[in-house]
């Protein structure tokens, strides 16, 4: 029987949810209570939570990781919403709307988000790097592969490419933005579970193909949303990035062309991944829900 992606997702993400939700409560009680507010209320917010999924599957796939897994879902959740926060600012995009609601910045007011996103980077380290000593030298490599895919060679890195002036109409510039921007911290997912399982270094590599190819289909799809989607689909303005004139890969290759080339990454993901998982399973079929989902 083919795995049911459609039933097993909403409980992933459901854990993933009472996860963020403890870590929070322990945050908050050392937190200025209006820090607290806004952290959670960025960081609760629902969402696809694909990131922390990914860490979770890939630790169950090899035999479960147990609290390291668990410390590595929430900080990668942290790191990606601040990111989001950040990302909707005035000095970035400039959004009003994230999931439906007023962005953190309208909410709470500029200065409140910016503290917000950097209280959720800083303290997603202190979540993954604090347990009992005898995890401590595998919970440094999480740490230490979760800040290189979040900083200036992963997702920061991306950002600046993302807005320069000078950004070229070029697929090979695209490629590399967004292997930074987008699939920088999905590769980090997918290690960080083989790492708290103590997956083998084949498994690492195999994880690390996995999550570079789909991350790139997971941003193409991205692209052909914000081009096709309705706002009400998207819970946030349609169109934002070709009203900011920034380049996307319908802009620059075309629909279909997009189409095809995350069609054929997600092939090579789920190929990447059979070592780990030989039965498709999770892992297989949310390479497939990277690029089939609606919003």
């Amino acid at each position: 029987m083919a795995f049911d992606l459609s039933s097993w997702l909403p409980g992933a993400q459901q854990r993933v949810e009472r996860l963020l939700a403890d870590r929070m409560q322990t945050i908050a009680t050392r937190t200025p209570m209006r820090l607290a507010e806004a952290m959670r209320y960025s960081l609760l917010d629902g969402g696809k939570r694909l990131r922390p999924v990914l860490c979770l599957a890939f630790a169950d796939a090899l035999g479960g990781g147990g609290a390291m897994a668990d410390d590595g879902a929430c900080a990668l959740e942290c790191i990606h919403t601040y990111s989001l926060i950040h990302d909707d600012l005035p000095s970035m995009d400039d959004d009003d709307l994230r999931r439906g609601r007023p962005t953190s910045h309208k909410a709470y007011g500029e200065a409140l988000a910016i503290l917000a996103g950097d209280a959720l980077l800083t303290d997603a380290f202190t979540v993954i790097a604090t347990g009992p000593d005898a995890e401590l030298v595998t919970r440094a490599r999480m740490a230490s592969t979760l800040a290189l895919a979040a900083g200036a060679g992963g997702m920061v890195g991306g950002q600046v490419l993302d807005i320069a002036d000078d950004r070229p109409a070029a697929q090979d510039y695209l490629m590399q933005l967004h292997r930074l921007k987008t699939g920088a911290l999905i590769t980090a997912a997918c290690q960080l579970g083989v790492l708290a399982a103590g997956g083998s270094e084949a498994a690492l590599r195999a994880a690390a193909r996995y999550g570079e190819d789909l991350g790139l289909a997971f941003q193409i799809a991205d692209d052909l949303l914000d081009a096709t989607a309705s706002a009400e689909q998207l819970g946030k303005p349609a169109g934002a990035d070709a009203a900011a004139g920034r380049f996307t890969f319908p802009a620059v290759v075309g629909l279909e062309a997009s189409r095809r080339l995350a069609a054929e990454l997600v092939e090579r993901a789920k190929q990447a991944v059979q070592t780990v998982e030989p039965i498709a399973g999770p892992l297989a079929a949310l390479a497939d829900y990277s690029v089939e989902r609606t919003r």
